[in-house]
């Protein structure tokens, strides 16, 4: 790592430590909810896990495997979006996914929410349970538009990320409380949608809500959202496959 990215990993962590008052979304749900997700025979998502295991090691129509190539699930989730050489723009852990399927493993693209690449995702961040979350240096100019974006004011509502997740969290609205917005599970299952969704999928419903048009669903502004907002959560303990309302 060269030394710039370095100390801004070891200053973020910094930030972390001190005087820490961030919450993950699961502080904010009442205590049935936070036991049902602790309890892995109960928790809803716990079926995209295991369908992801079981994808892990089914040979695809080529006959190769995810397993061929990494032996096991790895704890990843909590690292990205990463920058991608190839392209020079960040690169998602569900689009990461849907890239090694479509590159390896001969299948189709899915996007992010795609029953394949949600649960391989699902596996994935349920692997990474407990490890904090490492946002990645090089993408602070993605994550400095992201920034801007949380705080510009969008649809008919007026309404900006901040204004919710910054300046009104743990208030309620619509008899539900406002979390703070950290992205420390996803793919989350959510008891609205009956399903799980990726965080990009979470970012549209918030845009919709304030009768805003989401961006396209290619757009650079999903990166610079999940870049900020995992700069924001840097150092924040992976909940693993995460729960909501």
């Amino acid at each position: 790592m060269k030394r710039g990215a370095m100390l801004l990993a070891l200053a973020l962590c910094a930030a972390a430590s001190a005087q820490d008052t961030r919450q993950p979304g699961s502080a904010f749900m009442s205590a049935p909810l936070q036991a049902l997700q602790r309890d892995a025979t109960q928790h809803p998502g716990q079926l995209f896990v295991a369908e992801g295991e079981a994808l892990w090691s089914r040979p695809a129509a080529n006959g190769r495997r995810c397993a061929d190539c990494h032996a096991a699930p790895m704890p990843v989730a909590m690292r990205y979006p990463v920058h991608d050489p190839t392209t020079g723009r960040p690169l998602s852990l569900p689009a990461r996914v849907d890239q090694c399927r479509q590159q390896h493993l001969a299948q189709p693209p899915q996007g992010p929410d795609g029953p394949a690449v949600l649960a391989l995702t699902a596996l994935l961040t349920e692997r990474s349970r407990g490890q904090p979350v490492t946002p990645d240096p090089r993408l602070q100019a993605w994550a400095l538009r992201g920034e801007q974006l949380w705080q510009q004011r969008f649809g008919q509502l007026n309404l900006s990320c901040a204004q919710c997740h910054d300046q009104r969290a743990g208030q309620r609205l619509g008899g539900a409380a406002i979390p703070q917005a950290h992205p420390t599970g996803y793919p989350i299952y959510r008891l609205e949608w009956q399903g799980a969704g990726s965080l990009q999928r979470r970012l549209r419903g918030c845009l919709t809500g304030v009768r805003a048009q989401p961006f396209a669903p290619d757009a650079d502004e999903w990166l610079a959202l999940e870049a900020w907002l995992m700069q924001r959560a840097a150092g924040m303990a992976w909940e693993g496959m995460a729960l909501r309302p």
